[in-house]
Formats: C-alpha cells, sequence, structure tokens
C-alpha cells in the first residue's frame, strides 16, 4: 500500500496549494518538493480560487492565523470542496485563545475536510471545543502513553465519524484513523520536536500524498506520517555521526524525504492496525 502511493506521487508530482504560517512557509515549501510534489503558497483571498482551481489538494494551516487568512481559508477550501480536492486541516493552537476557536469553527462550519492533523492536545480541543493546549506544544497531561492509547484511538475514530475526515495524531505514537480502522505509527524520532514546524511539515506531505491519492485518503496519511518519521530516524542517525545539531538535523530531514523510495518505507514502516 505504501509503496504504491509513494510510486504514485512521484509520478504524477501534484501541485499542492498551502496557506500556511510564515514561520514555516519555507520549510513547507521544501517538503511538498522533497515528496514529490509543486507548491503554490498564496494567501490572499482575491486570488485563492483561482491557484486552487489549477491545483490538485489544498492544505490549510492555522499557526499564524489573522482576520484576513481566515476568510481566505474559508474561500479556498470552500471552492476545494467544489471541485472534489482534498482539504488537509492542521489546526494549530486551537484551545489556545477564543479568538482562534472561533475562526476554526468557522472553517470546520463551512469547509469539509478530508484529513485533520495535529497534536493529542489540539485534536482533543477540536473534538471537545476547547482543550489545555500550551500553544503549539502539547499538553503534558495529553502525551499520548500505552495506558491511554486505547482511550485516544477511540476519541479519534468518534471525531472521524463526527467530522467525516481523516483524523492524525502527532505524538510518541502517531495515530491515524477513520471511523472504523485505527493505525499506531511507531517510526521518528524525538528530535523533530526540537524545531519548529515539523508538524507543518508533516501535513502538507499529508496535502502532497492525498492530491496524488484522491481514493485513498487513509493509506496517503498513513504513508505520509511513516515517510516523515523514517526521514527523521535518517535523520537523526546522520546528525550524530556528523556531530551536528538540530539546524543540519532539519536540511537532513528533507534531504531524506526527497531521496526515500516508496520500497523503502514499505520495509521500513512501523504500524500496528487496531
Amino acid at each position: 500500500m505504501l509503496k504504491n502511493i509513494i510510486d504514485k506521487t512521484k509520478k504524477t508530482t501534484p501541485l499542492v496549494h498551502a496557506i500556511t504560517n510564515y514561520v514555516t512557509v519555507n520549510d513547507c515549501a521544501n517538503i511538498i518538493l522533497a515528496a514529490g510534489g509543486s507548491p503554490i503558497m498564496a494567501d490572499d483571498i482575491n486570488e485563492v480560487e483561482d491557484i486552487t482551481t489549477i491545483c490538485n489538494t489544498l492544505a490549510i494551516n492555522m499557526g499564524t492565523l489573522n482576520k484576513d487568512t481566515i476568510e481566505a481559508m474559508i474561500v479556498a477550501g470552500k471552492h476545494a470542496n467544489k471541485l472534489g480536492h482534498p482539504v488537509i486541516l492542521d489546526p494549530v493552537a486551537v484551545g489556545a485563545s477564543n479568538w482562534r476557536n472561533i475562526g476554526f469553527a468557522k472553517l470546520l462550519d463551512q469547509v469539509k475536510f478530508s484529513v485533520i492533523r495535529g497534536n493529542v492536545s489540539e485534536i482533543k480541543a477540536v473534538y471537545y471545543g476547547s482543550g489545555n493546549t500550551s500553544g503549539v506544544d502539547v499538553s503534558e497531561q495529553d502525551i499520548i502513553t500505552q495506558k491511554n492509547l486505547n482511550q485516544t484511538i477511540k476519541l479519534a475514530k468518534e471525531l472521524s465519524k463526527k467530522t467525516g475526515a481523516v483524523i492524525a495524531i502527532s505524538g510518541e505514537f502517531d495515530i491515524v484513523t477513520d471511523e472504523n480502522k485505527a493505525y499506531v505509527i511507531k517510526n521518528g524520532h524525538e528530535v523533530m520536536t526540537k524545531i519548529t514546524g515539523s508538524g507543518c511539515m508533516l501535513t502538507t506531505v499529508i496535502a502532497t500524498y492525498c492530491g496524488a491519492n484522491y481514493d485513498d485518503v487513509l493509506g496517503a496519511t498513513v504513508a505520509s506520517v511513516c515517510s516523515m518519521g523514517i526521514s527523521g530516524e535518517l535523520a537523526y542517525d546522520k546528525m550524530i555521526k556528523t556531530d551536528s545539531g538540530y539546524s543540519s538535523f532539519r536540511m537532513y530531514l528533507i534531504d531524506y524525504m526527497s531521496k526515500l523510495e516508496g520500497e523503502a518505507v514499505e520495509r521500513g514502516a512501523k504500524y500496528e492496525i487496531q
């Protein structure tokens, strides 16, 4: 499954419209290219419909939210829905402020999302309508452990049923699920949490893979999480071998994503199905 998704992505080079935050926009553009797609980073309301029309998929990231980008996201999202394009949402720091919650509620009310990806605190805030987010980081009481894994999967499946979206939760264990089938993915390295934007990059990889695999959004999301995790493992190994640091790790992460082939992901993916 994973090999076919990645091979199809590299063969078709989907055009990805990303309305993302300005802290990580360059990394997101580069990881889209590395994953086999082609990025367009357009967020002005006057052109988002036109850009969405020529693209295959849309990624929406709420990281540096403002009133103008909310409206642009809604316009782009509704148009992508009309065209039948996958729409991927990264609800960054939802639950952290009332204004951000209102913006998220508008998005969820007016746009149909194919995938919602966040850390467990963000996903809980989406589920409950409020939460314990610590800025963009997961709250300590929300961290996924073996003890609360089944409960977290249950919540994610219920949220998938409620929204119609595949739910992807990033953490020590990554969870990707629709309302029926959950994948618990154990690829990756903790150093990925030490650079800004690893989650944002993952969201755009998901958009890239989904843009080439409309018919298997769940599988494309699993392939994305595994690919990023494996790239992180390889990047960490190289960081240690070269006695380098976090900035180099970011570069190596993108390097390995660009070199990763479908067969390597199929071999290296570590997941269980529940």
